[in-house]
């Protein structure tokens, strides 16, 4: 656990400035007009029809958003957008929202003593508004880890209200393409452990530890930053440098969160092909990468699988 001296009040001016505050005034078709590719792409052909897997990241820099060249084109030659979850479908978040609601009793047990005063701190060295605060208060303890985890990111300019997915969202919705999402919340839920249990505890306590040391803020620098300029090797080789998954407990985490959901993603894609769709898939580039990566289990499937990103540019992006 951090020292006094560490957790103590940030000023006013020791607080990140907000997503909206860092737009540029050039804005978006500045922005459009710069973009070089950025991530992970592969082609995927089978019965005739080419589809496509790309690898996200869920934060990241207003300059990533926009997409290149070779990423633009590959949406534009899909007839469909299939993420993880869509974040613009409100009716499909508004169920998200009364799922995530944390049952009052559990979420009060689970945060009572030393571990709330930790999680308190790290909402004020967050600089999370008292509007922020009442917001995550209301859900469920992992999920306010989780939001304090990707706030620590704004001190490196990362902002969740950046994240690849949610560009794509809007993208298919004004090109007028299907978006599908390729999980439910309440799944996600569901291997997050999420019921207020010595779980979700435990991974509470994990995500705790990692904001106090420092250690949040710089895997999701590293981790952005090798996505950006497409380094599928530090992708693969996460778990050997994130110093995240020294417990057994957090290595079954880990697979539960990342290598157990790829088949049923994959099925997804695979069954949004065999309907007759271009796909556009989109996933967390974690999902992409080592043997069982999304690439590997639909060449399993039989779909021919070519790397198409990183590329010139992109290997150099930052």
């Amino acid at each position: 656990m951090a020292d006094a001296a560490s957790t103590e009040s940030p000023g006013a001016s020791a607080c990140p400035p907000s997503a909206t505050d860092v737009l540029p005034k050039s804005g978006w078709e500045s922005a459009a007009r710069r973009a070089i590719d950025r991530g992970l792409l592969w082609r995927i052909e089978k019965d005739g029809r080419t589809s496509w897997l790309y690898g996200t990241i869920h934060i990241a820099r207003f300059d990533w958003v926009m997409p290149g060249p070779t990423v633009k084109a590959a949406l534009q030659q899909s007839d469909t957008i299939a993420l993880e979850i869509n974040l613009l479908d409100a009716e499909a978040m508004k169920g998200a929202l009364a799922s995530r609601q944390a049952e009052p009793a559990a979420k009060e047990k689970l945060l009572s003593g030393e571990r709330g005063q930790r999680m308190a701190r790290q909402m004020t060295l967050a600089c999370a508004t008292d509007e922020l605060q009442a917001r995550l208060n209301r859900v469920q303890p992992i999920l306010q880890a989780i939001a304090l985890t990707m706030l620590a990111g704004r001190a490196d300019g990362f902002y969740a209200e950046f994240g690849i997915d949610i560009f794509l969202s809007a993208f298919g919705r004004s090109a007028n393409k299907p978006v599908v999402a390729l999980e439910t919340v309440a799944d996600q839920m569901k291997l997050l452990g999420a019921n207020g249990g010595s779980r979700e505890a435990e991974q509470v306590d994990q995500m705790l530890d990692q904001l106090e040391s420092g250690n949040a803020r710089r895997q999701l620098r590293e981790l952005a930053e090798a996505w950006a300029r497409g380094d599928r090797d530090m992708l693969a080789n996460y778990a050997d440098w994130c110093n995240c998954l020294q417990s057994s407990a957090a290595q079954r985490q880990w697979k539960r969160l990342v290598d157990d959901r790829n088949p049923g993603i994959a099925d997804g894609i695979e069954r949004l092909h065999a309907s007759g769709k271009r796909v556009f898939g989109a996933v967390g580039a974690l999902h992409m990468v080592g043997p069982r990566g999304l690439p590997g289990l639909l060449a399993q499937r039989g779909f021919t699988v070519t790397a198409v990103l990183p590329v010139g540019e992109a290997k150099a992006a930052n």
